[in-house]
């Protein structure tokens, strides 16, 4: 077929520079998508990283802010309640404790009781030889004879000067004199009596009786020491108790005397005797402060019938203490400052007010507020030491219990 009659037929027949050019048309276009495509994954990619970007930006920052923030704990306060008690240490000590010294000087002949021996009144608990105090008491014996002679000598002698004066052959003052030589005798007889049985009494101390019935605590003396005459702990022979009662001695803080009354009860325990309390009341206080300790004394009797309790022995002495319309916070919401005890109070505002406070009864994990706080103030808990008066914290959200 010609030329000719193909463009009579209207077919084109294309060249060979036609097909090149269609070629790289076909080529071109395939560029241009694939750098559409480039272009809108870089857009795309672009516009990830920004978006990413600004709501890291917007995390950090939402972040910052909740790190700024300042969380605390809060708890109001509670009404003081009863069944709450002080303790305080205390030593017992026998309800009578004396030391049995000796009366009279000597040696030591025997001692009957030992340690932890008890004992009744008047029982014997040494003998002592007194040489000295024998012969004293021969020699007083021998002199009042002697005056009982001298005294039967001078009434024999006033009875005659009387019949010589009513005859009128002695004068009066004569008669006087034999009469005052009668009186004096008879003094002399008196006292040499009086001597005596000053002596007969002092060997009745060789004999060394329990005064109280009790328990032997200590003993100081063996067989052949020399005794000597006195009292005080360092010359007593034995130490003597009276285990039941036993008495116990504690001082209560000047905060807490006014609670503390006569017949009141307490509960007496000792670390060495555990699940064992002991009940026993308050026999009387001091009534008065000590101005050096600022505490006052209290004796505390305690039964002892079983003998569980030693004397000296250390126990704690629980004094239960009444109510009273003070409030109650725990010991951790205070603040002490150079201005005083101090506790942080959370407004309607969530700021921050320091409060002076009055400190009152110390019960360990709480502690009694005698004013400073309302009954509808939140406190704050372990408050840090940079917390200051309106600085703003929030409320920390509560703890979730575990099931």
């Amino acid at each position: 077929m010609t030329e000719q009659r193909h463009a009579a037929l209207g077919i084109h027949m294309e060249t060979p520079d036609d097909t090149e050019l269609l070629r790289r048309r076909a080529i071109l276009r395939r560029a241009k998508l694939v750098a559409l495509v480039v272009l809108v994954l870089l857009a795309f990619g672009a516009g990830r990283t920004v978006l990413s970007r600004i709501a890291n930006a917007r995390t950090l920052e939402a972040g910052t802010e909740e790190r700024a923030k300042v969380y605390v704990k809060t708890t109001l306060p509670k009404a003081a309640g009863a069944g709450q008690s002080l303790a305080l240490p205390g030593t017992l000590q026998g309800f009578v404790q004396s030391p049995i010294a000796a009366r009279a000087s000597g040696y030591l002949k025997r001692w009957t009781k030992d340690i932890g021996s008890r004992v009744e009144k008047g029982e014997l608990l040494a003998e002592i030889e007194t040489p000295e105090i024998d012969q004293q008491l021969t020699q007083a014996i021998a002199a009042r004879e002697q005056t009982a002679s001298s005294l039967a000598l001078a009434k024999s002698t006033v009875e005659r000067w009387e019949g010589l004066r009513r005859k009128d052959v002695v004068s009066q003052q004569d008669l006087e004199e034999r009469r005052s030589g009668l009186a004096q005798a008879q003094a002399n007889l008196a006292a040499a009596d009086a001597n005596v049985q000053r002596l007969r009494q002092l060997e009745g101390f060789k004999r060394v009786l329990a005064p109280f019935a009790g328990v032997i605590t200590r003993r100081n003396v063996d067989v052949g020491d020399l005794i000597d005459a006195g009292g005080g702990t360092a010359r007593a022979l034995f130490m003597l108790s009276q285990t039941d009662p036993l008495r116990v001695y504690i001082n209560v803080p000047q905060s807490y005397s006014q609670l503390v009354k006569a017949g009141q009860p307490v509960v007496v325990t000792q670390a060495e005797l555990r699940g064992q309390a002991f009940k026993g009341e308050v026999a009387r206080t001091a009534a008065a402060i000590d101005t050096s300790t600022r505490t006052m004394q209290v004796e505390v009797t305690l039964p002892n019938r079983e003998g569980l309790l030693m004397p000296g022995a250390y126990v704690q002495v629980a004094l239960p203490l009444a109510a009273s319309k003070t409030l109650v916070v725990p010991t951790n919401a205070l603040l002490f400052r150079g201005e005083g005890a101090r506790v942080a109070i959370v407004d309607a505002g969530g700021k921050v007010r320091l409060r002076a406070v009055g400190i009152g009864r110390n019960f360990g994990e709480s502690i009694e507020l005698t004013d400073g706080i309302g009954a509808n103030d939140r406190i704050v808990l372990n408050p840090s030491d940079s917390l200051a008066d309106g600085d703003v914290v929030s409320l920390a959200p509560p703890a979730k219990e575990v099931p």
